[in-house]
């Protein structure tokens, strides 16, 4: 059942229709800054993203109907919000939808991280003599790999760690040194389809099989 039907909020990471509920730029947006701030109201989220009020009172329900989000202690007629347990996606072929959901929910967020990143590089240039001498740590990376999916899934386990204790701190706000900044992270990493998995080693008579892509099709004359 839908959680519309039901008001579940135990989904698996692999539900579409959750994924969907995400995938709009004000819900990933308003989800950010509960993460960033702790808690707010409709009306400090309005203020914040300069939507209405009843427009952010609107997504926030819907954040919480799906689970994202959750009431936080009341501050006498304010309502606030605040994030609910990290989530965690993963397409699953077994489950309808599934893997189409991923794809939409993908599309919005690296829009809106890049957006958010042009937008940074902007504003340091605009703001260049103002912010000079001020510490801006900033950092693009772009490279290619070799991996196996296991050591893959280990690589990524290893930055998770060392991003653990930093991630913490936006909870955790006594655990902030004096001069920390807020910092923003986004990566991707994904296998190249043009190019065929390596042959290993026992195929030592075509070294160059694993670095060239596959030919092209030869076109089909016509009749």
């Amino acid at each position: 059942m839908s959680t519309t039907e039901t008001g579940d909020t135990r989904h698996s990471p692999s539900d579409p229709e959750r994924m969907r509920a995400l995938a709009h730029p004000l819900r990933l947006a308003l989800l950010e800054f509960l993460d960033d701030v702790g808690e707010a109201t409709a009306t400090q989220c309005a203020k914040h993203t300069g939507e209405s009020v009843a427009n952010c009172s609107f997504h926030l329900r819907l954040l919480a109907r799906y689970g994202f989000i959750e009431p936080a202690e009341q501050r006498g007629r304010e309502r606030p919000w605040r994030s609910a347990e990290r989530t965690y996606f993963e397409p699953d072929p077994s489950v309808p939808g599934s893997i189409r959901a991923v794809v939409e929910l993908a599309e919005v967020t690296v829009r809106q991280e890049a957006e958010g990143f042009i937008g940074f590089l902007r504003e340091r240039a605009d703001r260049a003599d103002e912010l000079a001498g001020t510490p801006l740590p900033v950092s693009m990376t772009k490279d290619s790999f070799w991996a196996t999916p296991d050591e893959t899934d280990e690589l990524m386990q290893a930055v998770n760690a060392l991003l653990a204790p930093y991630i913490r701190r936006v909870q955790d706000t006594a655990d902030r040194p004096a001069g920390a900044r807020l910092m923003r992270w986004f990566a991707t990493s994904h296998p190249d389809l043009t190019f065929p998995p390596a042959p290993g080693p026992e195929a030592s008579d075509a070294p160059d099989a694993a670095t060239e892509p596959p030919e092209p099709p030869s076109p089909q004359k016509e009749a």
